[in-house]
């Protein structure tokens, strides 16, 4: 017991600090990676970092890295309190989400990449996050908009 509580203590008050839109992501990657085929063990939230909350006229964009911590609880079969085993895998997720300016937000365009906390130091992978999250955070501002037939209708009559 002495060993979860803390971990249990800061999950919330991580949790606390949190946006409505950075918890949202912490989910969603949760259930991302949960959803993989080859992971089989639930895993929680260890920490959140490197958090970025930007607005502008298209939206929120949301950046942060999510530490996770492997539990004994098999992912098939949940139970409600799984004790986080130390010794085990540690993966970090780094996520990057657009949403638009609703009173709902919807996800504009998103980005996710799950590893080993070594596996995204990699320059290039490190790299590669770097421009898919850029792209991401560009999601709903004007270069990007849907062209519709008329919406540039201008005419010029010819010389006769």
């Amino acid at each position: 017991v002495s060993l979860w509580l803390p971990l249990a203590l800061g999950v919330a008050a991580v949790a606390a600090g949190q946006s409505p839109l950075q918890r949202r992501v912490v989910r969603d990657v949760l259930e991302y990676f949960h959803g993989r085929s080859n992971v089989h063990f639930l895993f929680k939230e260890r920490e959140v970092d490197g958090v970025i909350e930007r607005e502008d006229p298209s939206g929120t964009f949301v950046q942060l890295r999510l530490g996770l911590a492997q539990t004994a609880c098999r992912k098939r079969a949940p139970q409600r309190h799984c004790r986080v085993l130390e010794s085990r895998r540690r993966p970090t997720c780094l996520a990057c989400y657009k949403f638009d300016t609703s009173d709902v937000p919807k996800v504009l365009d998103k980005y996710h990449n799950c590893g080993p906390s070594h596996h995204l130091a990699a320059k290039e992978i490190r790299q590669r996050d770097e421009a898919e999250c850029r792209a991401v955070e560009e999601a709903g501002k004007g270069g990007d908009t849907l062209y519709l037939p008329g919406m540039f209708a201008f005419s010029r009559g010819l010389p006769a």
